[in-house]
């Protein structure tokens, strides 16, 4: 009787030159960030303008060169104008930007976590949503004269329908399997709200901050520009009276100052605090 015994194969050890070559795998994201690369955009516009100007490219009585504009912003530092212009306009775009970011994400809130909510305050959002702020001028004109009440009330509707919008669409964008998986850990309502909902709307939420910072900067120039006593709008509105284009440069070079700070301030904290967020730009 002959029993057949399995054959057994015996695998000799992989030197390094029996492994196949792989090839090297492409990055399709983004490469690593470069440190000050969204100030690249600005020099390379301030070169074009400069040597615009400095070969006679660019009529100086409609956009005057960069160094007449330094010049001329200097002398409104020293007497004061530019100072106290820049104040009554910090101090509008603050109260409004303060305003429109409280009513704007507790209308989120509201309507994001309530059904009864969302159907008293997402339609009236929506019907404004079609209806631009600047739009609606005359009527608070009419309403509340053309005093300061008339610009901060502007400002804080256009900052809180931005704040409403992003927020709201977070809030209600939740992954439905994190509630599934809630539902069967037994997490109570408020908790499921504090530690998935409000966590998970946190991107739209800084979205809306920054589309609202912008939308204050328009609104306010919008809203100095008419019958203002103060403020960077109303030193536009007379620089354009008396063909100052040097002084409207040196306005338009503040607002724009102003929103690359402010902008460059909602991305840090926003890093902060979304550190766990992996996106393609980290």
């Amino acid at each position: 009787m002959t029993l057949a015994l399995p054959r057994i194969v015996v695998l000799a050890p992989r030197t390094g030159e029996e492994f196949v070559d792989r090839p090297r795998l492409r990055r399709l994201g983004l490469r690593k960030p470069v440190p000050f690369a969204r100030l690249l955009g600005v020099v390379v516009v301030l070169a074009a303008w400069s040597a615009g100007s400095h070969y006679g490219l660019l009529d100086h009585r409609k956009l005057s060169a960069p160094w007449t504009v330094l010049g001329t912003g200097w002398d409104l530092v020293r007497d004061g104008t530019l100072g106290d212009n820049v104040l009554a306009s910090l101090h509008r775009a603050a109260i409004g930007l303060g305003l429109g970011i409280l009513i704007g994400t507790t209308l989120a809130l509201v309507a994001g976590l309530s059904r009864l909510g969302e159907s008293l305050i997402d339609g009236p959002v929506q019907v404004k949503r079609a209806v631009p702020s600047l739009g609606l001028i005359p009527l608070m004109i009419l309403w509340l004269g053309i005093g300061e009440t008339f610009k901060i009330v502007l400002i804080t509707l256009g900052v809180a329908l931005a704040m409403y919008l992003q927020t709201h669409a977070s809030l209600t964008a939740i992954d439905k399997r994190f509630v599934e998986l809630s539902e069967v850990q037994g997490v109570s309502r408020w908790e499921f709200i504090a530690r998935v909902v409000i966590p998970g709307s946190l991107p739209g939420f800084f979205l809306g901050l920054r589309l609202s910072v912008t939308g204050a900067w328009l609104s306010l120039v919008v809203v100095e520009s008419v019958n203002a006593t103060d403020g960077l709008g109303k030193l536009m509105t007379s620089a354009q009276n008396y063909g100052q284009a040097d002084v409207i440069l040196v306005c338009l070079v503040i607002y724009g100052a102003f929103g690359l700070v402010s902008d460059a301030g909602i991305r840090l904290l926003e890093r902060k605090v979304l550190s766990w967020r992996r996106t393609i730009s980290t």
